[in-house]
């Protein structure tokens, strides 16, 4: 059958039902109906070859033939995820993954069918598209042990475990038994091909090697899970992807819809921080050599966000299709061209637990000399702030400093200490002359007299202490004006209440957590961590945001820092 002839695959689901399949250097996202509708390749910020997720061509489904309702879960400790379909008749599992440990040249995406109780058949086809669905498959050929050969653009494609004359067929499984179908995407030349046993058998090891039991946290399950995700998403190079997907609508037709298949070093160091909670993981030498590499690199041009090989991420462009639906199909992100002051402060927390742990060597210390020069420089010059908009004097991002130049100056000899104790005396002082509403609560700018669930953090990361007034002010501003239902949003943008806005932050629904169990309300910590790690669907994914009323996902999937910060709290209120 010829490529263009295929049925393109299932409109899109959810967010909640989508499984992340990840090897570090790429991810797919699995929908309930064995379709896989998103994966880019070689790498992250490559073009997709599997585009119906938001309109492009490109699908890739294994799906039984009988009606059939879904479910599905992880093998524990991976992202090795099961797709488990029960039929009107008997039981079917596709075991799902992307092969490790990961070539960033060449990706081997693993599907293994099971038939677990009875004969079963399930449907398959592959309809695959490099250049988000602009570029079919040609030079398509089939040995006589049914492998498919093939080119996309500049990328090889070989197939193993088809069992019929075209890329769609129905395959039939014998009860007890299981068939592989391995699909291999290069941008150089296919090597000899694998036994899939191996292939699963070498994931299955580079996955419980990589992931920690966290026996001594409150939720060890949804913790390693965390984690898991994270490894997931960070390359060879250290860099960890702030989410494997573009465009996916903060909110219906609202406009703000953006690509965040790139490294932010804010995300990087939440990520960092988290993996030195306890003893140090590897992901904290992951955060390490990214943000120390690019800081050296770029010095006072240093930006929020880079591709995973260092380079800067693309301007925003359109792709001319049709997006998931509210959505729009943005590539490139416009903070290529900004500057964000919190992210200085967040890069010398990193360092600082690094220190703790003897982790810093002679680069990551050139690194924080450099990064201090930079707060040095800007921080009473507008910028970006964490949630990226248009420049300003925010609060957060001189409080994110002063939580940095504390925690760093703790960790260095007494003299470099008090400097650095000087210099955050010096922000703190200026951002409470300019900073501070009528009732004491920090305000998102002088410009701004709401609050911001942001400003949760500092205090959390020792900008101040837990019983400073202005600490607890904020946290009670924030509990009366920006939280529905147990989720928090970040701020409010306009005269509508914060849900008619936008969703919920899960990022400060944990922040907020964390402010609770500083002030030593255990149990209004636990209310707020357990309300928002329960936003998931099956998967367990969480996004950037939720729209608390009608109980649903928004935003990129899967949002790496709010994982980040749900490994982080779970760790802590262990201890």
């Amino acid at each position: 059958m010829a490529a263009g002839s295929l049925v393109t695959g299932f409109a899109p689901q959810v967010l909640r039902e989508y499984a992340l399949l990840a090897d570090g250097e790429r991810g797919a996202l699995c929908g309930p109906r064995g379709d896989i509708c998103w994966l880019c390749a070689p790498g992250w910020s490559d073009s997709a070859v599997l585009s119906s997720l938001i309109g492009g061509a490109g699908s890739y489904t294994v799906s039984p033939v009988d009606t059939y309702v879904w479910g599905g879960y992880y093998e524990p400790g991976s992202l090795i995820w099961r797709n488990r379909w029960v039929t009107t008749s008997t039981t079917v599992e596709c075991r799902e993954a992307l092969a490790r440990p990961a070539d960033p040249h060449r990706l081997v995406l693993l599907r293994r069918v099971e038939a677990v109780e009875r004969d079963v058949r399930v449907r398959v086809r592959l309809d695959l598209a490099g250049g988000f669905g602009r570029r079919s498959l040609r030079e398509l050929r089939r040995a006589d042990d049914g492998t498919w050969t093939g080119r996309t653009g500049d990328l090889r494609v070989r197939w193993t475990g088809a069992a019929g004359d075209g890329l769609e067929f129905d395959l039939a499984v014998p009860a007890g038994g299981h068939h592989d179908l391995v699909l291999e995407i290069s941008s150089r030349r296919l090597p000899d091909p694998v036994d899939a046993d191996r292939l699963w058998q070498a994931t299955e090891h580079a996955w419980h090697t990589d992931v920690p039991r966290f026996e001594n946290s409150i939720a060890p399950r949804d913790t390693r899970h965390a984690y898991a995700v994270l490894r997931g998403l960070t390359t060879g190079t250290g860099g960890m992807v702030a989410a494997a997907t573009l465009g996916l609508p903060e909110r219906a037709e609202a406009g703000r819809n953006y690509d965040y298949r790139y490294v932010w070093l804010r995300d990087q160091c939440y990520a960092g921080l988290a993996a030195a909670v306890g003893e140090p993981h590897p992901l904290l030498e992951d955060a390490l050599r990214f943000t120390t590499a690019r800081v050296l690199d770029h010095g006072d041009r240093l930006l929020p966000a880079y591709r995973p090989d260092g380079t800067p991420p693309p301007g925003e462009t359109r792709l001319n299709l049709p997006g998931y639906p509210g959505g729009a199909d943005i590539v490139g992100n416009h903070v290529n061209d900004q500057f964000q002051l919190d992210a200085l402060g967040e890069l010398l927390q990193l360092h600082a637990a690094a220190a703790r742990h003897g982790r810093l060597d002679a680069d990551d210390r050139l690194a924080t000399d450099v990064v201090i020069g930079l707060i040095t420089e800007h921080w009473d010059a507008p910028e970006a702030g964490i949630w990226e908009l248009r420049d300003e004097w925010w609060t957060h991002s001189r409080l994110a400093c002063v939580a940095g130049l504390r925690a760093l100056a703790r960790e260095v000899p007494a003299h470099r200490g008090a400097e650095l104790s000087g210099l955050a005396d010096k922000l703190l002082s200026e951002t409470t002359a300019r900073c501070l509403d009528p009732r004491g609560a920090w305000r998102r700018s002088p410009a701004h007299p709401g609050t911001d669930a942001a400003l949760l953090l500092p205090p959390v990361r020792g900008a101040l202490p837990p019983d400073d007034p202005r600490t607890r002010a904020t946290l009670a501003a924030v509990e009366e004006t920006l939280t529905e239902d147990g989720y928090v949003y970040r701020f409010a943008p306009d005269d509508r209440a914060p849900g008619e806005a936008e969703g919920a932050f899960l990022l400060c629904g944990f922040t907020m957590a964390l402010a609770h169990w500083q002030q030593g309300d255990r149990a209004t910590a636990l209310r707020w961590f357990e309300r928002n790690r329960a936003a998931c669907g099956p998967p367990g994914l969480l996004a950037e945001e939720y729209d608390v009323r009608q109980r649903q996902l928004r935003g990129n999937l899967p949002q790496a820092f709010v994982h980040a910060l749900l490994l982080e709290t779970s760790q802590r209120f262990a201890g």
